[in-house]
């Protein structure tokens, strides 16, 4: 498989009042060209950060980000500019990330005009046919977002995002703002796109159900490290690491009389200020041992996942 994007030894740094806050630490990953991709963990775990730094939207504070085999940190502006041409993020509130006085006409000429990829007179036509392709009537192009509705604008944030022909998409909550039905609807379209363009997707998420239905394979984060990745049945079948068990254990379930399985978590979820020594999941974890304090754990294989546990679970099957 061929590497589209690639994270290696990323790390970035937010600083604060109480002190350096650690988003994303020692994260090396892989993006394969034509894959999705899926980021899931708790809010605050570093899902929406990475995304960005493979974007090239943040400057990490170690390591690189490579694009096609581009260290994006060593591109002059002008370069990251037209390289940007090639990834594209979709946004999770469409309607902050659409600017209120421009029409959808406008909004979708926009990157055309940046990037100088047609001529005035053609972005009409432009705007009609991006607007097709998401599903979309070409009637709307003179309408402004507040008009739309939510699942209008999210199809209007993709259809600026196609409008460069990217590569790769990062999709940051791309359906959490929708209704369940309206949620389908953009999940296939996604998937026919994919198909249609050979798009690759990151697709950032905490819905465990858009995540089985979507990703090729999957990444699980805590506390801005990656805790276990591999393919999508692997992961919600046979979870390896005790954090990611935890995840799938928390869906909710249909039937009340069906019980959780396995000891609930103990403590405090730890802060990012101050995480705990060795393993970050290792104080709420119910097989923690001495030697998850003492040392950081690094993925390493286990029947055909990565785990970054000392002491992972034992497979069921």
């Amino acid at each position: 498989m061929t590497i589209l994007a690639e994270a290696c030894n990323l790390s970035k740094t937010h600083p604060t009042r109480k002190g350096p806050l650690q988003a994303v630490s020692q994260v090396n990953l892989c993006i394969y060209e034509g894959e999705t991709l899926a980021l899931v963990g708790e809010s605050g775990c570093g899902k929406t950060t990475l995304g960005r730094l493979f974007l090239g939207l943040l400057p990490p504070t170690q390591g690189q980000v490579y694009f096609d085999g581009t260290d994006l940190s060593t591109l002059p502006p002008k370069a990251l500019r037209a390289l940007r041409r090639q990834m594209q993020p979709v946004f999770q509130d469409a309607a902050a990330a659409l600017n209120p006085r421009r029409t959808v006409a406008q909004l979708l000429g926009e990157p055309l005009r940046i990037h100088k990829l047609c001529p005035r007179e053609e972005r009409p036509r432009r705007g009609r046919a991006l607007l097709e392709e998401v599903g979309l009537s070409p009637a709307l192009l003179e309408r402004y977002p507040h008009e739309l509705s939510g699942g209008q604008r999210q199809r209007v944030g993709l259809a600026r995002a196609l409008a460069l022909r990217p590569r790769l998409l990062v999709c940051d909550e791309p359906v959490s703002a929708l209704d369940v039905s309206v949620q389908a609807q953009m999940l296939n379209l996604l998937s026919e796109l994919q198909s249609a363009h050979g798009l690759t997707y990151l697709l950032i998420s905490h819905d465990l159900g858009v995540v089985r239905h979507s990703a090729d394979r999957v990444c699980v984060m805590f506390l801005g490290r990656l805790c276990e990745l591999g393919p999508r049945e692997a992961i919600f079948t046979r979870p390896r690491h005790p954090y990611t068990q935890l995840l799938l254990e928390s869906i909710p379930r249909p039937d009340p009389r069906q019980r959780r399985e396995g000891p609930l978590p103990a403590g405090e979820v730890p802060s990012p200020l101050s995480p705990p020594s060795g393993c970050p999941f290792r104080t709420r974890c119910s097989h923690a041992q001495p030697l998850c304090a003492q040392r950081v754990p690094e993925l390493r294989e286990v029947d055909g996942c990565q785990v970054a546990c000392h002491f992972p679970l034992e497979s069921k099957n």
